[in-house]
């Protein structure tokens, strides 16, 4: 633009120049006013187009594929630290777990034992039940007593039907009851689409679950049990003088898994709750349905490779650490350090993380007194003008009220503010 307002400029004053001014001295003097008027104006015109463009916010387009098509009935993938949801497919159907089914009953021996009521030391003696249970076996005996940590070990890796019996009965007195005690905890994670009949997942008429719900228990069991989760990634495990391999052909195959579970029966199809950790960020990911013991490991591999190439997690805020200092009234001091009660974790797609942004708002009016992890206001988390996580902002501590003299200043100030 700069180069032809020159060009209509120089045209301008060679015209003029060359005219006899004697004769043409009036429309001379117009000519050259009016090349000053243009040259002027295009200078002008290139300022607001300058300014336009500069002020246009240049937008990174944020390109993700869609997921892999997976042969299953249903399928789930999610980040295990953010929860964000990455694939999925039906995942809220009821479809049968077969021995998936075992992640629960594991996750409630796991509770007796932290809470004390077990040890693994502790022995079990076998039942009839539990030895004649059809499927896949541990191979105990009846009447013979069995420590609690090699049942658990012969129900997680060799997927033993008998042992799961063996734990079911120890604890609760019979499978009927530890049934009972399996819905109270999928009540407790918000498995909305879980009923549990018995421990092993062997077919039932109102026995059934759901991808989504079978990765939020994956997710509680591996962040409430890391010193028992380690028996997921064990590859083969011998009791009686029998060794059998664990049936996640994914342990073989990749480094990065770690667990959990497999399942088959004729109704359920063969299916898998699988999770891996690159670096710092672990996915779990769930099939159910597939055509066979290769196929449900190629589709969780294919979902699980495809969370980790195009999207990344890190931790945004880390927990019980200050992020910023709120005023508070009628206390015995006047500022609040307020922050969240768990680390913060965000989902993006890959190289895009930059563009998170983090916005906090604090409750107007906070007075004392406030107990330490007290809600006191919230943190939005949004990418693309999208809002992705919603946390409350907690007090960091307790602030009790402060004297008269404090409370009837901090009185008299809120009304002068209003």
């Amino acid at each position: 633009m700069t180069a032809e307002a020159n060009r209509g400029y120089a045209s301008c004053l060679s015209w003029c120049y060359n005219r006899d001014f004697k004769n043409d001295f009036d429309l001379a003097t117009m000519m050259l006013s009016f090349c000053s008027t243009f040259r002027l104006f295009s200078a002008l015109l290139l300022l607001v187009y300058m300014q336009t463009a500069l002020a246009t916010p240049v937008v990174n387009s944020v390109f993700t594929p869609a997921a892999p098509t997976v042969a299953a009935s249903a399928y789930f993938l999610m980040d295990f630290n953010s929860g964000r949801v990455l694939a999925e497919k039906d995942a809220d159907k009821h479809l049968a777990p077969a021995s998936l089914t075992k992640i629960m009953t594991a996750y409630v021996v796991f509770r007796e034992l932290k809470s004390g009521h077990l040890t693994l030391s502790e022995k079990a003696t076998i039942s009839q039940k539990a030895w004649e249970t059809g499927g896949s076996k541990m191979f105990v005996a009846v009447n013979k007593q069995v420590t609690i940590e090699d049942l658990l070990q012969g129900m997680i890796i060799q997927s033993g039907n008998d042992a799961s019996v063996a734990l079911a009965e120890h604890v609760a007195g019979s499978e009927e009851t530890f049934a009972t005690m399996m819905n109270e905890q999928a009540e407790r994670i918000g498995m909305t689409n879980s009923h549990f009949e018995n421990s092993m997942g062997l077919p039932s008429p109102n026995h059934y679950s759901s991808a989504r719900d079978l990765a939020k228990l994956a997710q509680a069991l591996i962040k409430e049990f890391p010193e028992y989760y380690r028996w997921d990634s064990q590859k083969e495990f011998t009791y009686n003088n029998i060794t059998q391999q664990n049936r996640n052909l994914l342990l073989w195959r990749d480094p990065s898994v770690d667990g959990i579970k497999t399942g088959h029966t004729d109704d359920a199809g063969y299916c898998m709750v699988a999770s891996a950790k690159r670096e710092d960020m672990r996915l779990i990911a769930v099939v159910m349905g597939t055509a066979s013991a290769n196929a449900r490991s190629n589709e969780s591999e294919s979902l699980l490779n495809f969370g980790f190439r195009f999207y990344e997690t890190h931790r945004l805020y880390e927990a019980k650490t200050p992020l910023i200092e709120a005023r508070i009234r009628k206390g015995e001091t006047s500022k609040l350090q307020v922050g969240v009660a768990e680390d913060v974790y965000v989902t993006a797609p890959r190289k895009h993380f930059n563009e998170i942004k983090a916005e906090t708002q604090v409750d107007k009016g906070l007075a004392a007194p406030i107990n330490a992890g007290d809600t006191v206001g919230a943190l939005t988390v949004s990418f693309g003008g999208e809002t992705i996580l919603n946390q409350p902002l907690v007090a960091m501590q307790s602030v009790a009220e402060g004297g008269i003299f404090r409370r009837l200043y901090d009185a008299a100030v809120g009304l002068l503010e209003k």
